[in-house]
């Protein structure tokens, strides 16, 4: 057992903290309110802040960062929070493991791998571009020892409003109501499961193999938002979902006066196109199977 800090506790942070403490470790929480999951010890403190982080990662064995910044605000507010995160893993010896995403390899035509190239264009995927070529440069340096986990949209127990599934097409198909989607819903798209995030985060910060590479969490095969809805349906016992695809001069109109919605303009092609997600390499490498899809649903629903 070792010491885990967990910097943020927002979808992902909470329930990776939650545990790596069932799991016997000692965990620190660090948020900007001093919030966190209720058994862990919890440090108010600024992402931002190297000195108050690395006061509060002293001793780490694992430093995770699952902080994720307001979707406009990630120009200005991720490249302070990257440095001094990446500071205190450099200088407490701590193995580092980003939370990451897909957004770094921008538009791609075909299931996406962790080799694929970086994507060059689009703020938020530059962002989180550079966040990992700084890490993977000071990773091959000597530094650090570091990995970034990179999931799809989040589904499942303790998502937001930021994940889209659980919300709007989930949770009222099983009870029965209008289901809502932003595109087309017989489009493929893959939907990483909450709790495998954090399995998977926790497994990296354990094993020497993760460190060095990117690796996608374990996810299921790409699937339709009418299919999960219909199949939400008949686990719930409800009535077959009614759908409504909000059409995109809705999101562009909204966008004027909501920064999310503004935001989500420039990630729109992840649900115009099949959306592909290959996670064969962590499953094969670490042995982490991905949630069925009927216990997932389940789970959600009684969320």
């Amino acid at each position: 057992m070792g010491k885990h800090v967990v910097i943020g506790a927002g979808q992902v942070g909470r329930q990776l903290a939650q545990l790596l403490h069932d799991q016997g470790h000692e965990v620190v929480q660090i948020t900007r309110s001093g919030s966190g999951a209720e058994p862990v010890t919890k440090i108010a403190a600024d992402a931002a802040d190297f000195g108050a982080l690395s006061r509060a990662a002293k001793g780490a064995d694992v430093l995770y960062n699952c902080v994720n910044p307001q979707y406009h605000r990630w120009p200005t507010d991720w490249p302070p929070m990257a440095d001094a995160m990446l500071r205190t893993a450099e200088s407490t010896g701590a193995g580092y493991v980003i939370l990451g995403n897909l957004y770094s390899y921008g538009p791609v035509d075909g299931p996406m791998t962790e080799d694929l190239p970086l994507a060059s264009t689009g703020t938020k995927a530059k962002v989180r571009a550079e966040m990992w070529r700084q890490a993977l440069a000071a990773h091959e340096a000597g530094r650090v020892r570091t990995t970034e986990i990179r999931g799809s949209d989040y589904f499942g127990p303790g998502s937001t409003n930021q994940g889209f599934l659980s919300p709007y097409v989930i949770i009222p198909a099983g009870a029965g109501k209008r289901v809502t989607v932003l595109s087309d819903p017989d489009i493929p798209h893959a939907w990483t499961y909450l709790p495998d995030v954090a399995r998977a985060l926790a497994i990296a910060g354990s094993d020497e193999r993760a460190y060095g590479r990117p690796w996608h969490v374990p996810t299921l095969p790409a699937i339709s938002s009418r299919a999960i809805a219909e199949r939400t349906a008949a686990l719930a016992g409800a009535r077959a979902p009614r759908i409504m695809e909000v059409p995109y001069w809705v999101i562009k109109a909204m966008g004027l006066v909501q920064p999310f919605m503004r935001e989500m303009r420039e990630t729109r092609y992840q649900f115009d196109r099949p959306f592909l997600l290959d996670s064969s390499a962590f499953q094969e490498t670490f042995g982490m199977s991905p949630t069925p899809l009927d216990e997932a649903l389940k789970a959600s629903l009684r969320s």
